[in-house]
């Protein structure tokens, strides 16, 4: 064979057969591609619906603002909440209402510790009320109890009454003679680091 015949013989094309598995072979990759990305998005939606329903959040930018504004913790807000309405605005049938389940007779005395004259009961059911009179009941109670945090939220769910009887700023969990309210305490020390652990970001804490 010349080199000229050589050089001008067209290349063998592959078989049709071959390129047909190729084709097929790229649009099954691509397949798993996809259903893997599908399988990766469901699964974080899955994960985050979860989330929502065994520890919700909301409003955590009002709760991010008290917290600043009143030296608390943010996640402890949001257990707090979580522990007296689920972030649902309800009221009690003692009366408590709101997502931080304040009764009207502990709002008059918020309102009276604040300065403010202007409370009326309705205000409880806006959110950002409710959380600014609780943050602010919370951050009280904290001072009263000298920071102790078991003293605070055990006079949150019993009243300060009770809690002055049962050591007041030296109330260990163990002195909480309520086995309703001893539970709440736990509960809500409990969910402050899930808040803390699930939440960072939405509540502030991210770079602390």
């Amino acid at each position: 064979m010349s080199p000229a015949r050589s050089a001008t013989r067209p290349r063998r094309r592959p078989a049709r057969g071959q390129s047909r598995r190729r084709r097929w072979g790229w649009i099954a990759v691509a397949a798993l591609l996809g259903v893997g990305l599908a399988i990766g998005i469901s699964r974080i939606d899955v994960q985050k619906a979860i989330r929502e329903l065994t520890l919700p959040l909301q409003h955590d930018d009002i709760i991010r603002q008290q917290a600043a504004e009143k030296n608390l913790d943010p996640a402890m807000i949001a257990a707090v909440i979580y522990a007296e309405s689920r972030f649902r605005d309800q009221e009690s049938h003692a009366g408590a209402l709101g997502l931080m389940q304040i009764t009207p007779e502990t709002a008059q005395v918020i309102e009276h510790l604040s300065g403010g004259t202007s409370f009326v009961t309705s205000d409880l059911s806006d959110p950002e009320i409710n959380i600014r009179y609780g943050s602010y009941y919370l951050r009280y109670l904290l001072d009263r109890y000298d920071g102790n945090e078991v003293a605070a939220l055990a006079a949150y769910n019993a009243g300060t009454g009770n809690v002055d009887r049962w050591g007041a700023s030296g109330l260990a969990l163990d002195d909480i003679r309520f086995p309703e309210t001893r539970a709440y305490v736990e509960e809500v020390l409990d969910k402050r680091q899930e808040y803390r652990d699930q939440y960072a970001q939405d509540l502030g804490l991210a770079n602390r």
